[in-house]
């Protein structure tokens, strides 16, 4: 059973103190004193279980087993998207909640094929909207994106306040020989498809093999979902 805490709003006094102090902090120790910051019950962990994704989650695994993993099924992830997701569920133990769109909503999608000729809507309708509902009673949102993935990413902070949730990045200034050098000293498992040259992974209608997101949106300039924008 899930403690029920109040969500808080964080001042930007407050964001600016706790940059200041994870900056100088190890990935390890960042997300332990997150713990300290906030109480569990208030942190929201989201996974794409993507191409990288076992290196966050396997240092959630290394600090807090018990947090929850909410996965956005969008009804259009790769076979090996859901397996990556059992694979890495079974490894590290981890407790994965999946959430998705309204049935009626995503059936539209799928009929519509709103992928092709409005790929923000789609998002919008089977990622941003189910993630909306639930992150209303959370104070602080981690995700792990890293500065070098694209230039809206090089824009951000460790914390920062995204409208009523405060977003965490404890990955953001690790850079990809960092990331690469972690993956290999840990012998954490790629997502499947890395392998064929996919390196950024999402929905099967919108990725092709690219390097890093340039496989994302094919022959679109969209570059981000819309979930940490």
């Amino acid at each position: 059973m899930e403690i029920v805490t109040e969500k808080r709003i964080v001042t930007a006094a407050e964001v600016s103190m706790l940059n200041q102090k994870y900056r100088t902090l190890n990935l390890h120790e960042r997300i332990a004193e997150l713990y300290n910051d906030f109480n569990a019950a208030e942190v929201m962990l989201t996974s794409s279980f993507a191409a990288t994704s076992a290196f966050l989650l396997k240092l959630f695994s290394d600090v807090n087993r018990d947090q929850l993993v909410y996965f956005i099924d969008t009804g259009y992830h790769f076979q090996e998207t859901l397996e990556y997701r059992q694979k890495l569920t079974e490894l590290y133990g981890l407790r994965v909640k999946s959430i998705s769109a309204l049935k009626e909503e995503h059936d539209f999608t799928t009929s519509d094929e709103t992928w092709k000729k409005n790929p923000d809507f789609c998002c919008h309708i089977n990622k941003v909207k189910p993630l909306d509902t639930i992150k209303a009673k959370y104070t602080v949102w981690v995700s792990g994106l890293m500065e070098w993935q694209s230039d809206h990413r090089a824009s951000l902070d460790i914390f920062e306040n995204r409208g009523e949730i405060l977003k965490f990045y404890p990955l953001l200034d690790v850079s990809k020989e960092e990331r690469d050098e972690f993956i290999e000293k840990q012998q954490l498992p790629f997502h499947p498809l890395v392998s064929k040259g996919y390196h950024s992974i999402g929905c099967s209608h919108c990725t092709v093999a690219g390097e890093e997101r340039s496989g994302r949106w094919n022959n679109n300039p969209k570059t981000e979902c819309g979930l940490h924008l």
